[in-house]
């Protein structure tokens, strides 16, 4: 009885030991979630940042992370003034486009996009302020060859038919960063 019982539980151990290591294998063929180029994209913006107006005037300062294991950015931006605002930046698995959804106390931008043919990062959706008004609104990140990145928004106004500059920001990466 006991021969049968370490027969057992060695045929036990080496079925077990398999399903462990077929398990294993598995899990190494897989690529890990959002490893694929596509989540990459707006890696360039990915850093801590001096933000400056195109006067050269600082406008504050915006930290940018690499959140739930490569599948969010999360932006933390403090103006020159004390104001803060955040964002969530992901590929929206259902589209396949990015997606930033923006909150500050001044208002909330949802917008979707891609890269466009120079490697920007372009943006569109919609703004909305806290009295109600909402209006169409883009953003487009540049990595320029000095390695800033050029932050660029614009609203749209209905009434004039025109897009109006909103914000214009340089973003140079603080010092002790490649």
């Amino acid at each position: 009885m006991h021969k049968l019982f370490l027969t057992a539980a060695a045929v036990l151990a080496a079925s077990f030991g398999s399903t462990l290591a077929a398990q294993s294998s598995d899990a190494a063929a897989k690529p890990p979630p959002c490893s694929s180029e596509l989540f990459h994209q707006f890696d360039f913006w990915i850093g801590e940042w001096e933000v400056f107006g195109p006067g050269g005037k600082k406008a504050g300062d915006n930290v940018i992370s690499v959140e739930e294991n490569g599948c969010l950015l999360v932006e933390r931006w403090t103006s020159a003034g004390g104001g803060t605002g955040q964002s969530y930046n992901f590929v929206d698995l259902a589209t396949g486009k990015w997606r930033q959804v923006w909150v500050s106390a001044g208002a909330t931008i949802d917008y979707v996009g891609s890269l466009n043919d120079g490697g920007a990062m372009h943006l569109a959706g919609e703004i909305a302020y806290p009295n109600g008004n909402t209006a169409p609104f883009r953003g487009t990140w540049t990595l320029n060859e000095d390695a800033t990145v050029t932050q660029y928004f614009q609203q749209y106004d209905a009434e004039k038919e025109i897009w109006n500059d909103w914000f214009t920001g340089i973003y140079k990466k603080k010092s002790g960063q490649e």
